[in-house]
């Protein structure tokens, strides 16, 4: 059979228009943009409690949701709570000048997922409060006997800061954190757990 001039010029044309064709066809499950990446919405629960010896004396529980994105796609977005008091301070000084201090709980966290089921935790934790006072001695004339006599009182601020990674199954609870306190002998546990959000 004898090949025209036409027979190769479609021929040729075809094989031109092969890649072509293979390039339309749909793309993959795999290659989905990162920015559809899948995201496990999760809730985060942190409980600090205080103890002074074996007796509870304070338990604080917070929660925070965080939208979990798949191990592989792993970007840091932050999720954060503030909350807390402004504590008076006094300065000294003729006007007698105060200043604030910001006291309460930080939490900062995000979280990933792992394709076995477990979920990769960071937390930031940061946590001040005002227990007690001191007294602080001002000049006084020397008539003055009284001892406590232009004394002010200072609120005693405490302070923990912790940052965890941590890696927990959904429903598990773990206590993650255990400090004492130099001064006053009081132990702060910080407790977390995750569940997934249904």
């Amino acid at each position: 059979m004898k090949i025209g001039p036409i027979h190769v010029a479609s021929l040729l044309l075809l094989g031109m228009l092969s890649p072509i064709c293979h390039a339309q066809d749909k793309p993959k499950p795999e290659d989905k943009p990162r920015s559809e990446a899948q995201t496990t919405p999760v809730k985060v629960s942190v409980v600090f409690t205080e103890y002074d010896g074996d007796k509870k004396t304070k338990s604080l529980p917070y929660t925070i949701y965080v939208n979990a994105a798949d191990a592989s796609e792993f970007k840091p977005t932050w999720v954060k709570m503030r909350v807390g008091s402004r504590v008076p301070v006094y300065t000294g000084g003729d006007k007698g000048n105060m200043t604030y201090l910001d006291v309460g709980t930080n939490i900062d966290a995000l979280a990933a997922h792992t394709p076995e089921g477990h979920f990769l935790l960071r937390l930031n934790l940061e946590r001040s409060w005002a227990e007690g006072y001191t007294l602080v001695p001002v000049q006084r004339p020397p008539e003055q006997m009284d001892p406590h006599a232009g004394s002010f009182q200072e609120p005693i601020i405490r302070s923990f800061k912790s940052e965890l990674d941590l890696k927990l199954r959904e429903g598990q609870v773990m206590e993650s954190t255990m400090a004492t306190d130099p001064i006053s002998g009081k132990v702060l546990k910080v407790e977390v757990s995750l569940s997934v959000v249904k």
